[in-house]
């Protein structure tokens, strides 16, 4: 009998253990009649008895394993079903093991009972609280926690428990440099990612701590990249963002004076006054839950996806900023293939997702054109000065809110190297850029960027044309704009029989903007609610584009893409303006049209990602017994199942692909070298 058959209709999963455990477990499995059924049961490592192997038991028998073979513990030194008192009640904890001294006194406590970290954090917070015990662990097998506690309201994370022949000061005292963090990296071994660390720091600690989360977590979130980057840049160097058994006013100083040299490196995203505003004792939770994630990885989805959730949520009600998934960017910088001498711009930025992975697309190009591999810290390692003088003359990206444009910039000062072009403007508004830049405070922050965009005007006295090669973009879809003065400036916003119309739809406008900033021969991707594109009534916005433009290529996605925030379905527009040498005008031509079959999310908005089955002859890197189910990139990373493109030689070829074939075959001017 296997394992995962007894697991099969529960919330338990293997993904924690190694193969030799499963197969020992699986090995001694005894198969006993009961009641004209096959039961399976386990001689019980610590009773030294049969028990019946429901899914609960086959996780319990699994890590007792774990304790015994991989930290030494013996198994005199465990109780199973330790009665837990709580006034009359008793309760029954998982696994206890007890103090090597103090034989009767729980040491360290693990709970299995609940699948879900939030109630299974609350009961094992419940039994650590009664018992006095130091150490709690909760797993469902897949997901699992490690916790210190430091006093009935504070549970710390820590990096894993200690050895049998170690003190929980050894664990917490330990060095750590950045090759320790990717080999220990919390979002690949305990299966959490950074959004669900700061939904539990919000139940933990920043709920009640009297501060504005998104302020606090960003200033968390940005200094500990200045110290990955620190450390990715000398490899001997011990990572300073990590609690070392410092008291927790030290911990404070330490941490406030990254922050201060973080600061300086990167100017322009905070003040040079701002302070961490956590008290010393909820700064020490926080740092305890995010020390042990790498958050540089090759694409800085991690910090995205962290990022989209604290805006939403500061953002009170307001039009929330839906990021444009990192893979569905991706396919659009395929698509249009961003060459070194090329400028580009996206006048919507948001995160900066569409800047920051053109960016790296070139910079890929750069380091094999210098015969360089992509590293494991691609992001944050020194780059060849082409690269850095890539993003700092030919980068450019807009927003209109403040909060997003400072996400944006921190995400492009990191690979520009402390350049960076993200302004904070209003893109529909253009008329009203000089008043901005008339502004003391917007030029000591955006002034530099500003000088480098102003080059680009197609006429120097105004800011309406620009001659940027590459438009990318995910307008806000959301909220008309009505003021008279800007829909004067907009040709679709003319009435078909004179004079202009009272509202017109934001995303509408931006295709006409868009197009102001492209030269003759740029070409444009840009994200639209797909009603743009086969409504009857926005006809007139069809004939605008093609009047403007080849049509290159229209992608529909599926309605899951930006769920949890919208079900509006979207299709990505590709066009290439007119110009007699690059784009020749002609009045028929073939579109590429594709339609995206994967949903890449669930109903719910959860990623969905690829697993070993769905490819069983891909080449795998990572051979991890431990992620076994899954398909992991060479970073370790998981791969979302998407039909977009190939994911570095792992999945099948997909739309990106099949249009770079038809554009060849077109001739198209900016495929290939």
């Amino acid at each position: 009998m296997k394992i995962a058959d007894i697991l099969k209709d529960s919330n338990y999963k293997l993904t924690q253990f190694s193969q030799d455990k499963i197969n020992f477990i699986e090995e001694n499995i005894i198969v006993k009649e009961v009641r004209g059924k096959k039961v399976p049961y386990f001689k019980c490592l610590v009773r030294n008895k049969d028990v019946k192997l429901t899914p609960e038991e086959v996780i319990r028998q699994l890590y007792v394993l774990v304790l015994t073979k991989d930290f030494g513990y013996p198994t005199d030194r465990m109780e199973l079903e330790y009665a837990v008192s709580f006034g009359r009640d008793k309760k029954r904890a998982d696994i206890v093991i007890f103090d090597k001294d103090q034989v009767t006194a729980p040491y360290i406590i693990v709970e299995l009972k609940k699948p879900k970290l939030k109630e299974g954090k609350e009961q094992l917070k419940s039994y650590c609280n009664a018992t006095g015990a130091p150490i709690g662990v909760w797993t469902n097998g897949d997901s699992i926690s490690y916790y210190h506690r430091k006093d009935p309201n504070y549970f710390e994370d820590i990096p894993t428990i200690p050895r049998a022949d170690q003190k929980l000061s050894d664990i917490l005292e330990e060095r750590w440099t950045i090759d320790d963090l990717i080999a220990k990296d919390k979002l690949v071994t305990e299966r959490k990612s950074l959004k669900d660390l700061i939904l539990e720091m919000e139940d933990e600690v920043l709920a009640n701590a009297g501060v504005d989360v998104f302020e606090e977590v960003f200033k968390l979130i940005f200094t500990k990249l200045y110290d990955e980057m620190e450390s990715g840049r000398n490899r001997n160097r011990y990572l300073e963002f990590r609690n070392y058994g410092y008291t927790e006013s030290e911990l404070k100083a330490k941490i406030q004076d990254l922050f201060d040299r973080a600061k300086s490196k990167w100017e322009g995203v905070f003040s040079e006054d701002s302070k961490i505003m956590l008290t010393p004792s909820h700064l020490s939770v926080c740092v305890a839950s995010l020390q042990d994630v790498k958050l540089f990885n090759s694409n800085l989805d991690v910090i995205d996806e962290a990022f989209e959730y604290l805006i939403n949520k500061s953002s009170k009600g307001e039009k929330g900023q839906y990021f444009t998934p990192r893979y569905v960017i991706d396919m659009c910088v395929k698509m249009l293939n961003p060459k070194e001498h090329e400028t580009m711009i996206d006048t919507a930025a948001g995160s900066c997702g569409f800047p920051v992975h053109t960016i790296f697309h070139v910079w890929e190009q750069i380091l094999e054109d210098e015969g360089l591999d992509k590293s494991h810290l691609f992001t944050s390692e020194v780059k060849p000065s082409r690269c850095i003088d890539y993003v700092k003359e030919k980068v450019f990206a807009i927003d209109f809110d403040e909060k997003a444009v400072r996400v944006g910039r921190t995400l492009n000062l990191i690979a520009g190297d402390g350049q960076t072009n993200v302004l904070h403007l209003n893109t529909l508004d253009y008329e009203r850029w000089d008043e901005k830049i008339e502004d003391e405070d917007w030029r000591d922050i955006y002034y530099e960027g500003w000088k480098r965009l102003k080059k680009l005007r197609a006429n120097k006295n105004s800011n309406r044309e620009f001659k940027f090669d590459i438009v990318m973009a995910n307008p806000p879809f959301a909220g008309d704009i009505k003021e008279s003065r800007i829909l004067a400036k907009y040709e679709l916003a003319k009435k078909p029989n004179g004079g202009y119309q009272s509202k017109v739809g934001r995303d509408i406008l931006f295709i006409e903007r868009n197009l102001d900033f492209l030269k003759p021969g740029g070409r444009m991707a840009i994200i639209l609610p797909q009603g743009r594109l086969n409504n009857s009534s926005d006809k007139y916005i069809r004939e605008f584009i093609a009047e403007h433009c080849r049509i290159l290529a229209v992608i529909g996605l599926h309605g899951n893409v930006f769920k949890p925030h919208t079900g509006t379905k979207t299709s990505v527009l590709l066009v290439q303006k007119w110009d007699d040498e690059l784009c020749p005008k002609v009045d028929d031509y073939p579109i590429f049209f594709a339609t995206m079959k994967e949903p890449s999310k669930d109903n719910s908005g959860n990623k969905i990602y690829v697993r070993k089955k769905d490819y069983p002859n891909a080449v795998q890197d990572n051979s991890d017994d431990n992620l076994e189910e899954y398909l992991l990139d060479s970073h370790g990373h998981l791969i979302v199942k998407h039909d977009l493109y190939n994911h570095d030689g792992l999945t099948q070829d997909g739309i990106a692909e099949a249009f770079i074939e038809f554009a060849k075959k077109e001739g198209l001017s900016f495929v290939g070298k």
